[in-house]
């Protein structure tokens, strides 16, 4: 049985065409993935997929091999796509046509990758000549069909990725929207990280008699990533992160922030700090974006400093730190943040900056995990907790009892009472 294991998880034994291995043995892949393994026989037989699977699991290539497998059996008729893949965000699109682009290598098939921040006349150009994959985000695809550049009347296949975030960004009427441009017999593949009942609903209204593969537990964080927690004032949250940068020496950190203008401000502290940082966010130019992206992962960039709208696209294999400077204001997108690193089956480290006025957003991560994440003190730092906390925690550097509480308080946020620092006779 084992032995029968091991051998569906290797490609040869998928089913996918010799062009296609070569390129997968090309880019030194010799194992299939899980999310993988059951997903591509499933679309290879034109059966209807749900997936679900962490970030970083091989997601992409497990629809993506046997997509370029199906569309190369049968020739084009025209010049228009057959195979639709929508995605969140600009980043997620790039990653995502360039996969399809590096496995299609031996094919003659073309990807066109569409999104918006860019000019919309070289793409305009693309689609007049012709391409079998469209790789898109949803508002610029809209954009495109809306002055006609583009025909989806030929569409075999439908893959909605990271539909939950589609969602969470409030493209559900773009989708819909757009699907009504598509025929009505088409294959159809939805994946997802998390489930909820807005993906339950739109899953219902576009599958047909799906496969289902899930691969981890719905809405839990990578198994690989470790993950801690520094509790800490606000205001000491820049000072105690480029410490921690540095003293730890950190290769490479991706710093998840709340706003446009925290990511701005977080970067230019770290740069005066001696830390080789950029910023990307939603309004930032598209070029702007790539470049930073690029200069991070050549090693040029210590740290990048990223909004929610770009945590889906960023690729980064060989990440080892992801720090929630601010938590998220929904606890799924911490599973999507911290998926940043441990990728690919490797091990990785995420690290939150947690401060009093976010313990609801806490306590809403660990109830959707199931479980506490460790606190850590870091020496110099003065944290903001509690006795019974730091009697609880075992990775804590205090000893139990040196404090006395009449009653337990289970509440990590309670303020330690600081004796007044006396300077020339005053307090401070």
């Amino acid at each position: 049985m084992q032995a029968g294991l091991e051998k569906l998880m290797t490609f040869d034994h998928l089913g996918l065409k010799p062009e296609i291995l070569k390129a997968v043995d090309f880019k030194g892949y010799k194992t299939a993935t899980p999310i993988q393994a059951q997903s591509i026989p499933a679309i290879l037989d034109g059966k209807d997929v749900m997936g679900g699977a962490q970030t970083g699991t091989g997601k992409t290539a497990a629809f993506a091999l046997p997509i370029l497998n199906n569309l190369s059996n049968t020739p084009a008729i025209s010049k228009h796509p057959r195979a639709l893949v929508l995605t969140p965000t600009r980043e997620l699109a790039d990653q995502v046509g360039k996969s399809f682009t590096t496995y299609g290598n031996f094919l003659k098939l073309k990807t066109a990758i569409i999104y918006g921040g860019v000019n919309i006349k070289p793409q305009k150009s693309t689609l007049k000549n012709g391409t079998d994959i469209i790789v898109a985000t949803p508002g610029r695809l809209l954009d495109h069909l809306n002055q006609n550049n583009i025909c989806l009347s030929q569409i075999e296949i439908l893959v909605l990725d990271e539909a939950d975030r589609m969602l969470d960004m409030g493209f559900i009427r773009d989708i819909k929207k757009i699907i009504s441009f598509l025929p009505t017999v088409r294959q159809n593949l939805l994946f997802s990280a998390t489930y909820g009942k807005d993906i339950k609903s739109l899953a219902a209204g576009i599958l047909k008699n799906p496969v289902s593969v899930e691969v981890a537990r719905r809405n839990t964080a990578a198994e690989k990533v470790e993950q801690k927690i520094h509790l800490i004032e606000r205001n000491q949250k820049r000072h105690l992160l480029a410490h921690l940068v540095k003293e730890e020496a950190w290769y490479q950190v991706l710093i998840f922030v709340r706003t446009k203008h925290g990511a701005n401000r977080l970067s230019h502290q770290l740069e005066k700090k001696g830390i080789p940082s950029s910023s990307i966010h939603g309004d930032k130019s598209q070029g702007a974006r790539t470049r930073a992206l690029g200069e991070f992962k050549k090693g040029n960039l210590q740290a990048l400093v990223a909004t929610d709208v770009a945590a889906r696209g960023i690729d980064l294999e060989n990440l080892t730190h992801v720090v929630n400077f601010d938590l998220p204001q929904t606890p799924e997108d911490y599973v999507h943040r911290i998926g940043r690193t441990g990728r690919a089956g490797k091990s990785g480290i995420a690290i939150s900056l947690v401060s009093p006025e976010e313990k609801k957003q806490l306590q809403q991560i660990e109830k959707l995990l199931k479980k506490s994440i460790v606190i850590e003190k870091v020496e110099g730092f003065r944290p903001v907790i509690d006795t019974n906390v730091q009697n609880k925690n075992p990775r804590s550097h205090q000893k139990p009892g040196k404090f006395k509480s009449k009653k337990k308080i289970d509440d990590p946020f309670r303020y330690q009472k600081r004796s007044p620092q006396k300077r020339n006779g005053r307090s401070a």
